[in-house]
């Protein structure tokens, strides 16, 4: 289903150059929205953003930026915000993750994982902010988890800043409630990108997950229909968020009986 709402918008993508990001620029330039795509990786934003421009004749910007760099988060937002555009929906999809006990984690990642997850997403939203709340219009999208809802072992460093993430966007929601600026947090289980990479260099997770991981188009669309909407959460995939609200409620419980599942990685 389409997302009329997006048609003549402008849709600013962090994390843009592979995974669900590229995803939903592909898709966001398919229901007729302009798009900016944010990354580190010039050569994969280039092929991106010529491919959108000749498939779907929509405008196709980018900015090279580490989004752990707030210096450089402010300088290319000023760029975006002078150019004349306005921004309508910002995805903070950015992010990374390493899995590793905490007594073997490395305190350099562990920074770096902060410095992305949670600061370079806020610093993101603080330039958005001002335009939206003078044109009383827009939607920040928060890419989240479900580690920040239920954390399991090796996760410890990257459950912790998804809790961030999602104290963030709540407080942010009801910051906004009297204006007309939705805020919505996707959490998402595993899903079948290059993540795991980086998270999870054994495959020792991807493996035992494998059967259960998402794809990232099905995610993607259920972040674009959301669009403009005021959307709370959105929660992938449906057992597994069932699952994170039966450990809040009884978490002693669920680490006894079901605490053998936690260790996949």
């Amino acid at each position: 289903m389409g997302n009329e709402r997006l048609k003549g918008k402008t849709v600013v993508i962090t994390g843009a150059s592979s995974g669900i990001g590229e995803r939903i620029a592909y898709l966001v330039a398919e229901q007729g929205a302009d798009s900016i795509l944010l990354a580190r990786n010039e050569e994969q934003l280039s092929k991106i953003a010529k491919s959108i421009k000749e498939r779907y004749k929509t405008d196709c910007t980018y900015y090279i930026v580490d989004v752990a760099k707030l210096e450089d988060v402010t300088q290319v937002f000023e760029k975006i915000l002078s150019s004349g555009k306005t921004i309508d929906v910002l995805v903070n999809n950015a992010g990374f993750g390493v899995f590793a006990n905490v007594i073997d984690a490395n305190l350099q990642q562990m920074k770096s994982m902060f410095e992305v997850n949670v600061f370079g997403l806020i610093s993101c939203t603080k330039m958005v902010l001002p335009t939206m709340l003078k044109q009383n219009n827009g939607h920040i999208i928060n890419i989240a988890s479900q580690a920040g809802k239920i954390a399991t072992p090796k996760s410890s460093v990257y459950s912790a800043t998804k809790h961030a993430v999602l104290g963030f966007t709540n407080s942010l929601r009801l910051e906004l409630a009297d204006t007309n600026i939705h805020v919505t947090a996707v959490n998402p289980g595993p899903i079948r990108t290059r993540f795991f990479d980086i998270a999870d260099e054994s495959g020792t997770y991807a493996k035992n997950v494998g059967r259960f991981m998402l794809d990232p188009e099905v995610v993607a669309s259920k972040i674009v229909n959301a669009m403009l909407t005021p959307k709370r959460e959105i929660n992938l995939p449906g057992w597994m968020n069932a699952g994170s609200v039966f450990y809040t409620l009884f978490p002693r419980l669920v680490e006894r009986v079901g605490g053998k599942a936690f260790f996949k990685k």
